[in-house]
Parts: structure tokens; C-alpha cells; sequence
């Protein structure tokens, strides 16, 4: 009896690291597979790593003053040839057409960015539409290289925030920088303003995208 005893508690011990090995290679398999099938992630600027199971390649484009990473592609990806002479002088037929957020259209009205798209659009030239997105276009220039036709970058209300939220054309630099743009306070319009005051306080940069 003894005998028959301990040879069925070997076949138990037996079957039992059996089956423990069998488990234990599943799960090794399990998470070679997984490793396998992932793929690390780099966020450009946040020093973090992710794991997902697919990657995707991005253009980074770095912002002169900022120093920021962006993923975004530029529009202008030359300067544009286009007579700054004429592209101020149709900016100028503008003036007096009234503030309408989110138009185009001067009929209807023009915002800051409606505004400098309906000038880029009137020689047929593509630009970006939303106002921020200026940010990693063009060339930047300093105040005394800035040109008429060169873009002009303000943040908006909150001038500490440095985010770009409004934007005009300059018009003319002769020791001071004057550029049209449509206003929004009290619904102005197109007006022409000389770069002091409150625009020098929201100032954020000047960039060039005509030839």
C-alpha cells in the first residue's frame, strides 16, 4: 500500500510541473508577442514615451521664438512672388469694411484673418486661415528689416499668453511701422494703425513670405 502511495503522489507531482511548465511558456510567449507588436512613441518637446501598436512618421517644424516643436507643415514653402506694391495697395482698398468674425467676404465684413486671406486670395495665392497658424510661417524679420507686405503677429487680449490672435499687413516703415489690419474692438473694421501703444504691447513678431 505504501508503495502504491508514494508512486501516486510522484505521478501527481509529475503531472503538476507539467503542467506549471506549460503555463509558464504560454506567458513568456504572450509577452515576447505583445513586445513585439508595439512600437515606442517620442512626443517632440514633452521628453515623454508611449507604447502603442502603431507609429507615425511627423514633419517638425521649430518656431524661431518660441523654440517650440510643431508637427504642422507650412504653407508658404518659398516666398511668394508677388509685387509688395500691390499687395498693399489692394490691402488698402479694404479700409472701412466693417468687423465680421469669421468672414471673408468684405461684402459681409472681415476679421484680422478674413482679412489678410481675402488679400492672399485676391492673387490667387493659398494661405493658412486661421490666425495662429502664422505662427510657423514665413521668414522672421526684425523691425528695422520689416518690409511693406510682410505680416505682422500680435497675441490677442491676453498679451502674457505670447499665443498669436491677431495679425495686419504693414503697410509702411519709414522709423515707424504702420500696417492695416481689421480691428475688433467696438467692431472698427480695416483700419491702419501705427505699431505704439497697445499694439506694441501685444507685439509678438514680423515674419516675410513675399519675395
Amino acid at each position: 500500500m505504501a508503495s502504491s502511495h508514494s508512486i501516486l503522489c510522484m505521478t501527481s507531482i509529475i503531472r503538476f510541473l507539467f503542467f506549471s511548465l506549460i503555463f509558464v511558456f504560454f506567458l513568456s510567449s504572450c509577452s515576447v508577442s505583445k513586445k513585439s507588436s508595439e512600437t515606442k512613441v517620442y512626443y517632440p518637446g514633452s521628453g515623454k514615451t508611449s507604447t502603442g501598436s502603431t507609429s507615425t512618421k511627423t514633419s517638425t517644424k521649430r518656431s524661431s521664438t518660441t523654440g517650440k516643436v510643431d508637427s504642422r507643415a507650412k504653407t508658404f514653402i518659398a516666398p511668394v512672388d508677388v509685387d509688395r506694391d500691390k499687395f498693399v495697395k489692394y490691402a488698402k482698398t479694404l479700409l472701412g469694411t466693417p468687423y465680421t468674425y469669421g468672414s471673408t467676404v468684405p461684402s459681409k465684413g472681415l476679421d484680422c484673418s478674413g482679412f489678410v486671406y481675402n488679400v492672399f486670395q485676391h492673387f490667387n495665392v493659398s494661405c493658412p486661415r486661421v490666425t495662429n497658424d502664422y505662427t510657423w510661417e514665413g521668414r522672421e524679420v526684425s523691425r528695422s528689416e520689416a518690409r511693406p507686405g510682410d505680416i505682422i503677429l500680435f497675441t490677442g487680449s491676453d498679451h502674457s499668453s505670447g499665443v498669436v490672435g491677431h495679425m495686419g499687413i504693414i503697410t509702411e516703415n519709414n522709423g515707424d511701422i504702420m500696417f492695416v489690419h481689421s480691428a475688433s474692438g467696438k467692431r472698427v473694421g480695416v483700419i491702419l494703425n501705427k505699431l505704439s501703444g497697445y499694439y506694441e504691447n501685444h507685439f509678438v513678431k514680423i515674419i516675410s513670405v513675399l519675395r
